[in-house]
C-alpha cells in the first residue's frame, strides 16, 4: 500500500508540473462566468439553464483532461524507460498500474472540486444561490472520470496515446448508448444496476430538479466499482504479459 501511495504521489506531482489541470480549470471557469450573459429570450439565463450549461462544460473539460493525463502517462514512462527504475525498487506491476490510476484520479478530484467551486461563486454573484446540488453532478463526473482513466491506463499498457484516446472514446460512446444499442433500459427491476455508463448521466435532474435519489447514487457507485475494477484487472493482466 505504501508503494502505491508513493507512486500516486509522484503521478500527482508530475501532473501539477505539467500545468494541464490549471489550464482546464481557468478556461472552464471563464466560460462558466460568461454563461449568465448569454441571451435567453431577452430575459437573461435562468438558473436551471445556467446549471445545465455549466455541468455540460465541466463534463467536456473533465473528459478532455482525463484523456490528456491518462493516455500518454504509461507510454511516456515506457519510452523514457523510467518504469524500469520504479519496478526495480520491489514495486510490483499491479501496484504500479493501480498507483498510477489512483494518482490521476486524485488530480481529477481536485480539478472537479475547483471547477464546482468556481461555478458556485458565479452562481452566488449572479443569482444569490450557491446551488449545492451541483456537487451531486460533480460526484457523477468524478466517478465517470475514474472509469475513463482506468480504461485509458489499461489500454495504454499495450498501445500508444492516439490509439488509447480513440479506443477510450469508443468505449465511452458505447457505454452511453444502452438504449440505442439494446432497445430500452432492459428489465425494470434491473434498470438502476444495468451495466452502463448511463448511470452517471444525471445532468437533467441536477440542473432542473433537486438531484437524484440515494438509490441512484448507489447505482453510480456500483457501476464505478464494477467498470473500474474490470478495467484495472485487464490492465494488470496486460502489463503482466508485457516484455519490460
Amino acid at each position: 500500500m505504501n508503494r502505491m501511495v508513493l507512486i500516486a504521489r509522484a503521478v500527482i506531482t508530475d501532473s501539477i508540473r505539467r500545468r494541464v489541470p490549471y489550464v482546464i480549470v481557468l478556461f472552464a471557469g471563464a466560460l462558466a462566468a460568461a454563461i449568465p450573459s448569454l441571451p435567453n429570450y431577452g430575459m437573461g439565463v435562468e438558473p436551471a439553464v445556467f446549471r445545465e450549461v455549466s455541468l455540460a462544460l465541466m463534463y467536456v473539460a473533465v473528459i478532455v483532461l482525463a484523456l490528456a493525463l491518462a493516455a500518454n502517462r504509461l507510454p511516456a514512462e515506457f519510452e523514457r524507460r523510467t518504469v524500469y527504475a520504479v519496478l526495480a525498487k520491489q514495486v510490483s506491476r499491479w501496484e504500479y498500474l493501480v498507483g498510477t490510476w489512483a494518482g490521476l484520479t486524485v488530480v481529477m478530484t481536485a480539478v472537479i472540486a475547483a471547477f464546482t467551486v468556481v461555478i458556485q461563486v458565479v452562481a452566488v454573484l449572479f443569482y444569490g444561490d450557491p446551488m449545492w446540488v451541483l456537487w451531486v453532478g460533480a460526484l457523477s463526473m468524478l466517478l465517470e472520470a475514474g472509469v475513463v482513466i482506468a480504461v485509458a491506463v489499461a489500454i495504454s499498457t499495450l498501445m500508444g496515446p492516439v490509439v488509447v484516446v480513440v479506443a477510450t472514446l469508443t468505449i465511452l460512446f458505447i457505454g452511453h448508448s444502452r438504449s440505442t444499442l439494446l432497445g430500452g433500459l432492459g428489465a425494470a427491476e434491473l434498470s438502476y444496476f444495468y451495466p452502463s455508463l448511463d448511470s452517471f448521466n444525471i445532468m437533467l435532474p441536477v440542473a432542473h430538479g433537486n438531484g437524484v435519489s440515494a438509490l441512484a447514487v448507489v447505482s453510480m457507485l456500483t457501476v464505478f466499482v464494477g467498470f473500474t475494477g474490470l478495467a484495472l484487472l485487464l490492465g494488470v493482466v496486460m502489463i503482466g504479459r508485457k516484455d519490460l
